[in-house]
């Protein structure tokens, strides 16, 4: 083997292994300092590690599958029942806000939610107004921020956002005008549209004695 055909495949394998630990060490940090933006996660990790080629930072799904393994054996005393909670309480809150057509996203349906995630949830109205009215009128109190979101690869939108605790959970609702149910924003991990859970596909997914093992079974339906 030629001298520099050698030192290729060097740099190649140093690289991967240094994907490797960034990915790691972004899925310890956001799984034990509940971190929640991929891209913050790994340049801290990248940062930490004194790792600063950029082609050795691992995409979203790298990380998102690090994390799986990390909470698979450091976590899995408490992860799956922090998850079951927050899935109930989603299950609950869609119930509650029905008239607004909710739906389940992020890392509660993933299946990688953990003590610090929030039940996220897209409700839907064409009066962004009547949401808040909702909760204020059921005694609800709830923060307004705004979340923008990549609707295509070219457009991004703005959206507000409702923060609320309940029963000691917080929950993450980003309001949408009711035509946006037909065509979700891009995930953030693998920039394809947002996986999204109606009612019944929860209630489904609860009643599943081995709710992970068949999750891939389970995005299949709720994709929409």
């Amino acid at each position: 083997m030629a001298r520099g055909e050698h030192h290729r495949i060097h740099a190649h394998d140093r690289q991967q292994r240094n994907r490797l630990r960034v990915a790691q060490e972004a899925a310890r940090l956001m799984s034990e300092h509940g971190i929640r933006d991929f891209h913050h996660a790994k340049l801290k990790a990248a940062e930490r590690l004194g790792i600063h080629d950029a082609q050795a930072l691992p995409r979203n799904q790298e990380i998102e599958q690090a994390l799986r393994e990390h909470q698979r054996l450091f976590d899995a005393d408490s992860q799956p029942q922090q998850l079951k909670a927050r899935r109930e309480a989603a299950l609950e809150a869609m119930r509650f806000l029905g008239r607004f057509d909710p739906r389940l996203v992020g890392p509660v349906l993933e299946g990688t939610a953990d003590a610090h995630s929030a039940v996220c949830l897209h409700v839907f109205s064409d009066d962004p107004d009547s949401v808040m009215l909702f909760l204020r009128e059921h005694g609800v109190p709830a923060e307004m921020q705004t979340r923008r979101l990549r609707v295509s690869r070219e457009e991004q939108a703005d959206y507000p956002v409702l923060l609320f605790a309940a029963d000691g959970l917080p929950f993450d609702l980003t309001v949408m005008p009711r035509d946006a149910l037909r065509q979700a924003p891009l995930d953030r991990i693998d920039e394809k549209p947002m996986r999204r859970a109606s009612l019944g596909a929860v209630e489904e997914l609860l009643a599943e004695p081995d709710a992970d093992d068949e999750f891939e079974r389970m995005l299949a339906a709720v994709r929409r």
